[in-house]
């Protein structure tokens, strides 16, 4: 991808990708989920940097970008104020925000804030409506005596790099070799850390304030958040569409990224008409 090229944005500890923008088209803003990386949107950043202004980034903890050591450095408004601050140094003013699982709730957060800079949303396999559910009741506890014990764990703020996703085609949900991948890519303390973030009990969405067009994206054989989450989530936000994608599990980005190619191409092309 010779026009996409890599940055870091010392102020906040981000590493971005971005390729030459132009003036007129409209711009694409990635954001990834729990323990992955910039790295899952190459397929997208291959497809439409001809096309698009696109910028993706790792967001804190992952990747490339800045580690940090408490729990509380990741709670969502952190992650929606890096993007804030990372748009304001890229004098992007107008953008297309296109969030995965976890980044869904960053996306929200962001919305809430600033969204007179969104002019439109495309969520993929949004992990909404998590805190409501029975397994939810389960894993909170267990991840808050997880992040207690990682109190006393050594920290290492060295950044691990990015996963290369190409070797995990077709993995499912639960598939121990990526998963082990992501957590190796954050270490324990960013990975559990931010999976307790999405679990946090009265999390408001604001979905009914969302006027923006929007495309939910999920697959119809997501095992980690169930597809009627984001039925719910499209009856919610005015002006919003929903596609399943069947046979596609919560790796969307992953596993259809042809398929999801088409479908955000598709939704930028109507916004231009």
């Amino acid at each position: 991808m010779k026009n996409v090229k890599e940055y870091f944005f010392e102020d906040k500890g981000l590493y971005y990708r971005i390729n030459d923008f132009e003036p007129g088209r409209p711009t694409l803003v990635f954001i990834h989920g729990v323990s992955g990386s910039s790295s899952a949107w190459l397929p997208y950043e291959k497809k439409f940097e001809n096309k698009y202004n696109v910028l993706t980034y790792d967001i804190r903890g992952h990747g490339n970008s800045k580690k940090f050591s408490n729990y509380s450095d990741y709670e969502i408004i952190n992650f929606a104020e890096d993007l804030h601050d990372l748009v304001m140094r890229l004098n992007i003013s107008k953008f297309i925000l296109i969030s995965n699982s976890f980044a869904a709730l960053i996306a929200l957060e962001y919305i809430k804030l600033w969204g007179d800079t969104v002019i439109a949303n495309i969520f993929t396999s949004p992990e909404i409506y998590l805190s409501e559910g029975f397994l939810t009741k389960i894993f909170r506890p267990i991840l808050k005596i997880i992040t207690g014990i990682l109190n006393f764990v050594p920290f290492n703020p060295k950044p691990r790099g990015r996963v290369d996703y190409s070797k995990h085609i077709n993995s499912t949900d639960w598939d121990i070799k990526r998963n082990l991948a992501d957590m190796r890519n954050t270490g324990l303390h960013a990975h559990f850390y931010t999976l307790r973030q999405s679990l946090v009990l009265g999390q408001g969405y604001f979905l009914e304030k969302i006027n923006v067009p929007t495309l939910i994206i999920h697959g119809e054989k997501d095992t980690m958040v169930p597809f009627k989450n984001s039925l719910l989530m499209s009856q919610k936000i005015k002006n919003s569409e929903l596609i399943s994608i069947p046979d596609i599990d919560h790796n969307t980005v992953h596993n259809a990224a042809k398929e999801m190619s088409e479908m955000i191409e598709e939704f930028v092309k109507k916004l231009a008409k």
